[in-house]
């Protein structure tokens, strides 16, 4: 059974249509974006395709240095919206921070090696160095360890040596042959592929090999209930924008030409690589099959992650990816 009979984001949450108010000016949507993250593709497609002044908004994107900073933007009520992950939101929600989530991306990272290197399974990472883009509490690390444990009985955070970084010193590390691995996100994964290394691992077949189908997103926009009651018209408009703009990226090259000075590309393979990373994880139907594989990744997450990562008071809560109401 569908969650809901509209889909406002490219099969993201189900959203419900708010009617305009005649005669008013929609409140502006403040929106946290890094200075070179992906979300601003999304948002130079919706000025430049016309889609935000076709729903009559008005959007304020406020850049941050970090991810974090976005969330701390959030919580203090200084912004509405951001691109955070579920887990983060589900941990706030079951401190009593009524949030609600929206797919963006179902891109995931992937591990990558060299082509001609001495790595060719996840069996030879035994003493070994792996990159690892984030910290020990990385998504895509502990459902790799927990991958690992399943598939080849193997404890990866002991049998090798994790070396956590920020994903372009992995990259970066990598090149330099000082580590043997690098477990990132999808966009540097891209840019090494680029490079030529080659992805010994898809995040998305770790997460089908847990026997999570289909892989779940990991990454979408969060927002606070409490900005409903005056912004609700303005955030459904948004995501039926955000819909509209996931179309035109999926199939126009055109479009990509107008955000490639975004993107950073080194170089044209670069570039390519980037557009056919994010066009492969635009959303599809979020339904009740996608809730539940949500279910069991947090499961997974919960066990191999623990308090640190879930918080004392653990819990799935399904509410977090429902409908919006005005």
């Amino acid at each position: 059974m569908m969650l809901s009979r509209r889909t406002l984001l490219a099969g993201a949450a189900a959203l419900a249509a708010f009617p305009a108010r005649a005669g008013s000016e929609p409140p502006k949507l403040r929106i946290g974006t890094l200075k070179f993250g992906t979300l601003n593709w999304l948002l130079e497609t919706l000025r430049g395709e016309g889609l935000i002044a076709r729903e009559g908004l008005s959007i304020e994107s406020v850049d941050f240095a970090s991810g974090q900073a976005t969330t701390v933007g959030l919580q203090a009520g200084d912004i509405d919206l951001i691109v955070s992950d579920w887990l983060w939101a589900m941990r706030r929600r079951s401190d009593g921070e009524m949030l609600r989530f929206a797919p963006f991306s179902n891109a995931l990272g992937a591990l990558m090696v060299a082509a001609d290197g001495k790595v060719r399974a996840l069996s030879d990472l035994k003493g070994r160095r792996i990159g690892v883009a984030g910290g020990a509490l990385d998504k895509s690390w502990l459902l790799l360890r927990a991958y690992a444990s399943e598939r080849a009985g193997i404890d990866l955070a002991a049998v090798a040596e994790p070396v956590y970084g920020a994903a372009p010193l992995v990259n970066e590390q990598l090149a330099l042959g000082r580590i043997d691995a690098a477990l990132t996100f999808w966009p540097y994964a891209a840019r090494l592929d680029a490079k030529g290394f080659v992805r010994l691992m898809d995040m998305k077949d770790v997460v089908g090999g847990l026997g999570i189908s289909p892989a779940p997103p990991l990454v979408g926009f969060v927002w606070n209930e409490r900005i409903m009651k005056e912004k609700g018209e303005a955030l459904a408009g948004f995501f039926r924008a955000a819909a509209a703009a996931n179309r035109v990226l999926a199939t126009s090259d055109a479009a990509w030409e107008r955000i490639r000075p975004l993107m950073q590309a080194a170089d044209e393979a670069e570039f390519v690589k980037l557009r056919d990373y994010f066009r492969a994880g635009i959303p599809g139907g979020f339904d009740a099959g996608a809730l539940s594989a949500c279910e069991r990744l947090y499961q997974v997450l919960a066990r191999t992650g623990g308090e640190e990562l879930v918080g004392p008071k653990p819990g799935f809560d399904p509410a977090l990816f429902g409908p919006v109401k005005g």
